[in-house]
């Protein structure tokens, strides 16, 4: 072997060591990508974001892997840039990961030598800052590592928690560590109607009372307040002046307090606070899918409650705007969007049409399920397709994925089979039922 493919293969045997996004087994495919750079785009970059530089980082990685080199450079650099500015210094272990992104980056562009020069500054960043924990990885590198993680899927999210852990035990005057961790746990139990147990429900007070800047934080804290019984009504008035003062971000809390308004207020209150935000912001695509939003809830989910004149319409014509201000994560749009027209007398045809496109479509297993039971639920409320339902919620039941999607079918199932006379179709669905994967 040549001393130049010795030299290569050695760089390359170092570079798999290396822990950042080349080597966090990221890679869910080319669609999950497109869609997690749109929700990145919407977190914002304003001023003061203590995850700017993971922000950067991460789209630096997904440019990679979308084949812009350039672009990926170019973020990564953005990401030393934040690094520095909020951390106020030159250098630090908060560019580990950064380095090596970088290291990764310029092998892969054949530049070896630039590829070695970040080898060497990794090494002396390791030198002059070694991690607290012998044997352990810098709590920096756990913390980059666990946010990450958090934006993959809910497979990902107990790692997450496990590295925000180790990360907070040895560094825990990071504040930001401690809220994102809360948040992260916190959202593994956004589809209960309870809310989470009484002990994260004290850590995420102790949170916000350490954290009382952050908005998002004490939105969730109020929904999870709400999902227990107390009264939220004036806090959450308060919050929501608060939100519409500060910078548009899908992390400014306006998303989670919109479900305080709607499920434990007034739909309407909710429906007025996002136009109010919208008519500060009118460009802004996040408030407009806020509001798009709030329009589904009160058309779908308050159907006692008849929806003002024109609202279908304006509804209708929101989706249709978020789904091309979102072309690569509109999938659970164009299903809201379907689900809206099936409300409209004129426009019942076009929901069969999106339903039916969809259904064409290749879709990973994950989405596959969710549009299953959404069109089982169509089938029955609109069209009065029972065995037609029936057969969608099999479907979705029977990928083997754990989600709310799954466990709403089942429920569905087990009800229409309780409810059922002593019939073929009952025994149909407990014969299929038992034979279901946990």
């Amino acid at each position: 072997m040549s001393a130049s493919k010795k030299s290569q293969k050695k760089l390359q045997s170092k570079l798999k060591t290396l822990e950042c996004h080349f080597t966090w087994d990221l890679d869910p495919g080319r669609p999950k990508f497109l869609s997690l750079k749109e929700k990145l785009e919407d977190i914002g970059t304003e001023e003061g974001n203590r995850w700017l530089g993971h922000i950067y980082n991460l789209q630096g990685f997904i440019q990679y892997k979308l084949g812009f080199n350039e672009d990926a450079k170019s973020l990564f650099s953005r990401a030393a840039e934040a690094f520095h500015e909020l951390r106020h210094a030159d250098e630090g272990p908060w560019l580990l990961v950064n380095y090596r992104n970088l290291a990764w980056l310029h092998h892969h562009l054949g530049d070896e030598a630039e590829s070695q020069a970040y080898l060497s500054k990794i090494d002396a960043l390791k030198k002059n800052h070694p991690s607290p924990s012998q044997g352990e990885l810098h709590p920096e590198v756990y913390a980059e590592k666990a946010w990450t993680l958090m934006k993959f899927n809910a497979r990902k999210k107990q790692q997450a928690a496990d590295d925000f852990e180790k990360a907070i035990r040895m560094q825990p005057d990071m504040v930001e560590w401690n809220t994102s961790n809360i948040i992260g746990l916190v959202s593994a139990a956004k589809h209960s109607p309870t809310g989470v147990e009484d002990d994260l429900l004290e850590k995420m007070r102790a949170a916000k009372e350490h954290d009382p800047e952050n908005l998002y934080l004490a939105a969730v804290y109020l929904l999870q307040l709400a999902k227990k019984g107390e009264k939220i009504e004036n806090e959450a008035r308060e919050l929501g002046g608060q939100i519409l003062r500060h910078p548009v971000s899908s992390y400014s809390g306006i998303k989670p307090l919109l479900r305080v308004y709607t499920n434990f207020m007034s739909v309407d209150e909710a429906i007025d606070l996002a136009e109010k935000a919208l008519e500060k912001h009118p460009d802004e695509r996040y408030l407009k899918r806020c509001v798009a939003l709030c329009f589904k809830w009160k058309i779908l989910f308050f159907r006692k409650s008849r929806p003002r004149s024109g609202m279908i319409e304006r509804a209708i014509s929101l989706h249709r705007d978020v789904i091309s201000l979102y072309p690569n994560s509109s999938f659970v749009k164009k299903i809201d969007l379907a689900n809206v027209y099936a409300q409209s007398s004129g426009s019942k045809a076009k929901a069969e049409q999106i339903y039916q496109k969809l259904l064409s479509s290749n879709l990973e297993p994950a989405d596959k399920q969710v549009l299953y039971n959404q069109f089982a639920r169509h089938l029955h409320f609109h069209k009065q397709d029972t065995n037609g339902s029936i057969q969608f919620h099999k479907r979705a039941a029977a990928i083997p994925q754990k989600s709310f999607f799954r466990n709403d079918s089942i429920k569905t199932l087990k009800k229409i089979k309780d409810t059922t006379t002593w019939n073929r179709r009952s025994k149909d669905i407990e014969e299929f039922l038992a034979k279901l994967p946990e």
